[in-house]
């Protein structure tokens, strides 16, 4: 009962991010069917991106903390988070509208930090503030690089004719925001609440205008209001 109740509390910042961002698709809900199975691949990448973050350390080392921010961290899991998208959903009937990209970028970021949070629940000493505080800034913080990769997998869905700059973008943005938030956690060892509060609204505002933007461009939006102006 008692890791059960662990799990549960590990597992639940990720799938509560995720349920807010998944009802605010306004046109068109992805098959939970789907979601679920980016999910669950997010889950499972956690265990050969720790293999080779090892392997990385073993070569790089750890004590350049820019190399380990951004290569050894943000630049393995956001590359593990990108090939799953890129090959399990991007070419989906199911994949129709921009906001999609977000859906399913964010299903698969927040499968991985769930993982990583119950790991850490089941084998670090830890607290209800400490999974309070890892809600608030890790599990959060990949949902919100989960965003930036999905709206520019959004992109490059519907944009033909630059879709090498938007599969690229999907790739640098998240690595770009994942390692400067390491890099604060690391190197800010003092004053790292004063850096990180406002980079985490930046990164809220952000996302949350990107949301909002990606649901703009939506395809169905015509198509609704045209139906709408019908009845």
């Amino acid at each position: 009962m008692a890791l059960f109740s662990i799990a549960a509390a590990a597992a639940a910042p990720g799938i509560a991010l995720l349920s807010y961002i998944y009802l605010k698709d306004r046109y068109e809900a992805e098959p939970i069917a789907m979601v679920a199975r980016l999910f669950l691949f997010g889950m499972m990448s956690v265990f050969p991106v720790m293999v080779l973050q090892r392997g990385f350390e073993l070569w790089l080392g750890k004590d350049d903390p820019f190399v380990f921010s951004f290569v050894t961290t943000a630049g393995l899991e956001e590359a593990a988070k990108w090939l799953i998208v890129a090959i399990a959903v991007f070419r989906h009937a199911e994949f129709d509208e921009p906001y999609d990209g977000i859906v399913y970028a964010t299903a698969a970021s927040l499968g991985f930090a769930t993982m990583e949070n119950m790991l850490y629940a089941f084998f670090e000493p830890f607290s209800m503030s400490t999974l309070i505080v890892r809600a608030l800034l890790p599990v959060s913080g990949h949902a919100l690089f989960g965003v930036v990769m999905g709206y520019y997998f959004g992109q490059a869905k519907f944009a033909k004719e630059e879709r090498g700059k938007f599969f690229a973008f999907a790739f640098m943005f998240p690595v770009f925001y994942h390692g400067m938030f390491d890099f604060l956690l690391t190197t800010a060892k003092s004053s790292w609440m004063w850096l990180m509060v406002p980079f985490m609204a930046y990164l809220w505002a952000r996302g949350l205008w990107k949301m909002k933007r990606a649901n703009h461009h939506s395809p169905l939006r015509m198509i609704r209001r045209e139906e709408e102006f019908k009845m």
